[in-house]
């Protein structure tokens, strides 16, 4: 068998070089076709010349400019949204790993399904804005979307060869981020070094601020209720401090598969390219005897609102899960920029949830991006107003 052609959407992220980490482990299995970043071009140099990929894409229209004048040879260079959809569905590709961050990743995942090729997602946002317009996009074309965060990777594994509607229940675990011991009177002044000290996973700031909130685990609830077609109502939440088991599906007859793994991005993210084998890899084995006791409790969505702001998002649909997306993002970014206090976060995505008009049953692409901006502006205005 051939090597897999594989392009990397969103490759200087974190993601996309744990994805470059895995395709250097297994470069007899690989080849990088293609590879995009939003403006970073000095790392996406060194990974052309590391990986010699057919064509790029920037985002940045100027960034790229200043890329073609540096690069020479045979790699194509592409800018701009047109660009990397253009990336995304290149005809040599069969798989296409999708990591950048936000909702603008919607884009080239429609564009990467229309083509027809086999998806990793990464990209939480696109699914939790416009989930209903991708899963139908992916069952009219027969296209897989394989997921890759921990938990939805956990929950697509432990749903193999089984009929959905024997599913009684999905557990989604949350490690509780940095703050789950802290008491409530002691969150309105914790210190953005304090949120971002997580305590298992290396993430950016953002999803390490979502995290904390349980915002995180509320998009993923959202997140799997469209990519497994699941009932909101089945879709439950555990906290699991240890962040070794990923989720679990409980099934009718009473039983409970779990994925039990390393705390390590490399895992879902080789199973995603290798799907639908399994490879053997030794840097990722954990001991059974050293794991220790392990522990589930119920979330405290009282002292973490976020999580149920997100159940009713889910439970309105149309817009609403676009709005809280966009809500948060802002609400996320004045915190890191140190104009909210924590415990402010819930109250602005509240607030903007709760505007009249704010949110619409039905939409299209555009009528999500509508929403999207309306949002946004809504969420600044209030925090102008804390």
């Amino acid at each position: 068998m051939g090597k897999k052609n594989i392009v990397i959407l969103g490759s200087s992220g974190s993601i996309g070089e744990s994805a470059l980490a895995v395709v250097r482990q297994f470069k007899d299995k690989f080849r990088v076709t293609g590879l995009s970043v939003n403006a970073n071009i000095e790392k996406l140099k060194r990974q052309i010349d590391e990986f010699e990929p057919a064509a790029v894409a920037v985002a940045d229209p100027a960034q790229a400019q200043i890329l073609a004048g540096q690069v020479r040879g045979r790699t194509k260079i592409f800018q701009g949204r047109d660009g990397i959809c253009a990336l995304a569905s290149l005809k040599e590709a069969d798989l296409v790993l999708v990591a950048i961050v936000g909702a603008e990743a919607v884009y080239p995942l429609l564009a990467a399904i229309r083509a027809k090729k086999t998806i990793a997602l990464a990209n939480k946002e696109s699914v939790v804005v416009a989930g209903a317009i991708v899963r139908q996009e992916a069952k009219k074309r027969g296209v897989r979307i394989i997921p890759i965060d921990s938990e939805q990777s956990a929950i697509f594994q432990c749903l193999a060869g089984y009929d959905p509607k024997t599913v009684e229940r999905i557990y989604l675990t949350a490690s509780g981020g940095p703050l789950w011991g802290l008491a409530a009177r002691r969150l309105k002044e914790v210190s953005l070094k304090a949120v971002l000290a997580h305590p298992k996973w290396k993430m950016g700031k953002k999803i390490t601020v979502d995290s904390a909130t349980l915002m995180n685990k509320g998009l993923e609830v959202i997140e799997a209720q469209q990519l497994f077609d699941m009932d909101l109502r089945k879709i439950k939440v555990l906290v699991h401090r240890q962040a070794l088991v990923h989720s679990m599906v409980e099934f009718v007859d009473g039983s409970i598969l779990a994925q039990i793994g390393a705390t390590d991005m490399r895992l879902p993210i080789q199973l995603a390219l290798s799907w639908p084998q399994k490879w053997p890899n030794p840097r990722l084995k954990i001991d059974p005897l050293a794991m220790g006791a392990l522990t589930f409790s119920k979330p405290d969505t009282n002292k973490f609102p976020c999580l149920e702001l997100a159940y009713e998002a889910a439970r309105q649909g149309g817009t609403a899960p676009c709005v809280l997306n966009a809500a948060n993002e802002v609400a996320v970014n004045a915190f890191l920029g140190k104009k909210l206090s924590f415990t402010d976060i819930p109250k602005v995505i509240e607030r903007v949830m709760a505007q009249k008009g704010m949110i619409e049953k039905k939409a299209s692409l555009e009528g999500i991006f509508a929403a999207d901006r309306a949002a946004r502006r809504c969420a600044s205005q209030w925090i102008d107003g804390f």
